[in-house]
C-alpha cells in the first residue's frame, strides 16, 4: 500500500466546494488542507482542478453470484462499479441459492473477501419460511458494537425463487421483532397478477415492453409501499423503501427531520430519474425493470422529492442480464438493467441540464447512504475516515460504446449516448485501484461495518 497526496483538487464535501490537498496514509485520510507538503516519500497525484469526492456507496445492486454467474459476478461488477466511482456496495440476496441463512450469507461474504475490489456488504433475505434464521441473525447483530451486514431484504412483490413474502403474519412478526434495517421491494403482487391476466388475455403474445408500466402500475407500487410504511409506523421499525418509481409514493415520506432521525427512508434509482415510458419505443426490454419505469411525470416528481429530501439516497438497482435473455419476447424477458458503471455520469448529465447541483449529487450518493445505514467511517471526506475517494471532471465528452462497456453482460441502455463527464481515478482504502482505464487489482476491498 502506497501513501498518496492529491494536489489542487476541487473537493465536493458536506455541501461545499473548495480547493485543497488531501493526504492519504495507511488506507485513511490523514490530512485535508489548502496546501500539504511532507518530508517523506509519497506518491503525488496532480488533480489540476479535477473534482474530488468521497467514494459512492450504492445501497442496492444485484451481482448475481452465486448461481447466476453467466450474467455477472461479484468480481466483475464490483470492478465495473469502481470505474464509475462506486467504492462500496450492498448486494441483494436473490441469488441461487438465495441468502436465506447465516451460512449462505457468510458464503457470499467469503466471495467478496476473495474477489471484490470494492468494499462490500450483503443483505440477508427474508422468505415466508425462514423466520427463525432471520431473528437469530437480528439478535446476533444486535449484540455487536458494529454490525457487519447491511440489513434484511424483503421482496413484498416481484422476486425470483421462493423470496416473495406475501404472508402477512410473517411480515407482522418480522417488522415487530427486527432491530435491523429492513429494505423492501414494494409492489402489490395481487394487483400485478390481475393486470397481467387482463392484458395477456386481451393481447397475448403481442404484448411488448410498453405495457410494462401499465401492468406494474402506480397502484401496485403505492398499495405495497403504504402497507410497508404502516407496518413500520405500527412497530417503530427501521424501514428503507427501495427504488421509488411513482409520484404518488412520494407523499409517504417526510422531510421535516434530519436523515439520521428518520425511521422510514426512501431510495431513488438513476434509471427512474432518467428514462420514462416514452423510451420503451426505442429501448424495449432493455429498460424493462421492476418496479417499472413509468410516465414522465413520475420521474420529475422523484427528482423533486430527492431535492427536497423526501427521498434520501440515490442508488442503481444494478441488475444485469445477458443480451440474449433481454432479446426474448416481452413476457419471457427478465427485468433489470446494468447501471453501476454509469450512475455518476447519469447524475452529472442532470447537473449539466441544471436539474441538480454537484453538492446535492454527492450528498445523495455518498453522504446520505452512509448516514442512512450507519456506514462506519465512509461516505465523507474527513480526516480519519477510510480513503475511498474519486476524481472526475465535468468537461470530457465520451461516447458509450461496446469497447468501453465493462459489464460482464456486455451491453448498456446508454450505448451510443455522449456523456460530458468522466471518472479519472478511484481509490479504495487508499489503494489506487482505477486510473484512466487501468486497474490495480493487488488489494481487495473491505467488509463494511455499520454503527
Amino acid at each position: 500500500m502506497h501513501d498518496h497526496i492529491i494536489k489542487n483538487a476541487q473537493l465536493i464535501n458536506e455541501g461545499k466546494i473548495f480547493t485543497a490537498d488531501v493526504l492519504m496514509r495507511k488506507g485513511h485520510i490523514e490530512r485535508i488542507d489548502p496546501t500539504i507538503d511532507v518530508d517523506y516519500k509519497v506518491n503525488e497525484v496532480k488533480a489540476d482542478g479535477l473534482y474530488l469526492i468521497p467514494g459512492i456507496i450504492d445501497d442496492q445492486v444485484h451481482f448475481r453470484e452465486p448461481g447466476l454467474t453467466h450474467k455477472a459476478t461479484i468480481y466483475t461488477e464490483a470492478k465495473v462499479g469502481i470505474a464509475g466511482g462506486v467504492t462500496s456496495f450492498m448486494e441483494m440476496p436473490n441469488t441461487n441459492p438465495p441468502a436465506l441463512s447465516k451460512e449462505l450469507l457468510e458464503a457470499k461474504y467469503e466471495i467478496g473477501r476473495l474477489t471484490s475490489l470494492a468494499n462490500y456488504s450483503f443483505y440477508m433475505g427474508v422468505s415466508n419460511d425462514n423466520f427463525d434464521n432471520v431473528i437469530n441473525e437480528v439478535r446476533e447483530q444486535s449484540r455487536k458494537e458494529t454490525r457487519d451486514i447491511a440489513g434484511l431484504k424483503i421482496f413484498m412483490g416481484s422476486s425470483t425463487g421462493n423470496m416473495l413474502v406475501d404472508n402477512e403474519s410473517v411480515l407482522e412478526k418480522i417488522f415487530a421483532e427486527s432491530t435491523l434495517l429492513i429494505a423492501t421491494h414494494c409492489e402489490d403482487e395481487a394487483t400485478i397478477k390481475r393486470n397481467s391476466e387482463y392484458y395477456i388475455g386481451k393481447y397475448g403474445d403481442k404484448l411488448d415492453a410498453s405495457y410494462h408500466p401499465i401492468i406494474r402500475d402506480e397502484e401496485a407500487c403505492y398499495k405495497s409501499s403504504s402497507f410497508a410504511s404502516g407496518l413500520a409506523k405500527k412497530y417503530n421499525t427501521r424501514l428503507h423503501i427501495l427504488h421509488i418509481s411513482t409520484a404518488k409514493e412520494v407523499e409517504l415520506f417526510d422531510n421535516t427531520k434530519p436523515l439520521k432521525e428518520k425511521r422510514i427512508t426512501a431510495e431513488a434509482c438513476v434509471h427512474h430519474m432518467w428514462f420514462d415510458a416514452d423510451d420503451y419505443a426505442r429501448l424495449g426490454n432493455k429498460i424493462k425493470c421492476n418496479p417499472a419505469i413509468k410516465a414522465k411525470g413520475n420521474k420529475e416528481a422523484i427528482l423533486a422529492a430527492l431535492l427536497d429530501n423526501k427521498i434520501d439516497v440515490i442508488a442503481t438497482d444494478h441488475a444485469p442480464h445477458t443480451a440474449e435473455e433481454k432479446a426474448k419476447p416481452y413476457l419471457s424477458a427478465p427485468a433489470g438493467l446494468p447501471l453501476i458503471q454509469h450512475s455518476l455520469n447519469i447524475m452529472l448529465e442532470l447537473y449539466h441540464q441544471k436539474k441538480i447541483t454537484l453538492e446535492k449529487i454527492i450528498e445523495k450518493m455518498c453522504h446520505a447512504p452512509a448516514d442512512c445505514f450507519g456506514v462506519y467511517e465512509r461516505g465523507y471526506l474527513r480526516e480519519g475516515y477510510h480513503a475511498d475517494v474519486v476524481l472526475f471532471d465535468t468537461t470530457t465528452q465520451w461516447k458509450v460504446a461496446t469497447d468501453n462497456i465493462l459489464y460482464k453482460c456486455g451491453w448498456s441502455p446508454f450505448e451510443g449516448y455522449d456523456f460530458t463527464s468522466k471518472v479519472h481515478h478511484t481509490f479504495v482504502n487508499g489503494n489506487w485501484v482505477y486510473k484512466n482505464g487501468a486497474f490495480d487489482e493487488s488489494q481487495k476491498g473491505q467488509r463494511l461495518l455499520f454503527q
